[in-house]
């Protein structure tokens, strides 16, 4: 079971909302789709679902291009959340589970395992106008997965989550790829995609502007962070020609450098000052990549 996309256009008007980006998602595989507002993420996901037609190039599950039949093969958590406000949870679980293909009895059954799971049985016959934002979230990713998908489109899934409950989705997430479930998610929370994903794509503009192996990625990208403590005063590295970045911490100061030469020249530079308590060279964040890679878009 793979997931193909082949060098995907969607135009609207005169404008690229998706410009010519290629992926494939193997089996099982949990991959991440990074990018500001307005990059293509929702596009891209929705035309993976069959909601939006690609102006050119294919999108394909199991070699089958999706479309409604192949609607109990898919769940999709969208970042505009859709449950019905006056309806129990239990009954528009019900519902939407029906829509899937589900029975009764089966929607019954993983409503149960799954509202045990994020501790919210309670809420079963509670109408979801009457939850908290998180509870709502909650109960739409069950709606999501409460019929097995083969394929789970997951849409900013932990924005405006708290910590405690972002880790319990995060758990959940992942029991699911422990399932087999083929996992696609945006976030912009550079973090959980750090934790959970092996391969990513990064969009600007419609573009990818970088696609892979995201541990390869990390070692090849050129620019890499040096933690540093001292016994002396570290601000003079602001001024450095080596420096491409300086940000002050608690307990010493951050640099980013261009390469490990770059970074063995300020060391030396240290060494002839005093005391170096810590100098640490780490391969950049995901975060440090997206800021380089995406730059200005990130606010638009």
């Amino acid at each position: 079971m793979t997931l193909i996309i082949n060098d995907v256009k969607k135009k609207f008007g005169q404008h690229h909302a998706v410009d010519g980006i290629s992926l494939q998602v193997e089996k099982g595989s949990m991959f991440g789709m990074l990018g500001a507002n307005g990059a293509g993420k929702t596009t891209t996901f929705r035309m993976i679902l069959g909601l939006l037609d690609p102006t050119e190039g294919d999108v394909k599950w199991n070699g089958n291009r999706l479309s409604y039949k192949y609607t109990n093969l898919i769940g999709y958590l969208p970042e505009e959340r859709g449950l019905y406000p006056k309806l129990t949870v239990r009954d528009q679980l019900i519902y939407l589970g029906k829509l899937k293909g589900m029975k009764k009895n089966a929607i019954i059954e993983e409503m149960k395992f799954w509202l045990a799971r994020f501790k919210v049985e309670e809420y079963e016959t509670k109408k979801v106008e009457e939850l908290s934002k998180g509870n709502q979230q909650k109960i739409q990713f069950i709606a999501a997965v409460l019929h097995k998908p083969e394929l789970l489109i997951l849409d900013e899934p932990f924005s405006g989550l708290d910590p405690v409950n972002s880790d319990m989705l995060k758990a959940a997430v992942r029991y699911l790829q422990e399932q087999q479930t083929t996992i696609v998610f945006s976030s912009h929370q550079m973090r959980n995609v750090e934790e959970m994903c092996e391969d990513i794509m990064m969009l600007k503009r419609g573009k990818a502007v970088l696609h892979g192996n995201l541990n390869e990625i990390k070692r090849s990208y050129g620019m890499k962070s040096v933690s540093i403590r001292a016994d002396f005063d570290l601000t003079f590295l602001k001024n450095s020609p080596h420096v491409d970045k300086f940000t002050e911490a608690k307990n010493g100061v951050t640099v980013q450098v261009e390469n490990e030469e770059k970074a063995k020249i300020i060391f030396q530079e240290l060494a002839e000052k005093g005391f170096v308590r810590k100098f640490e060279v780490e391969e950049p964040s995901l975060h440090d990549i997206f800021i380089d890679k995406v730059g200005g878009d990130a606010n638009e």
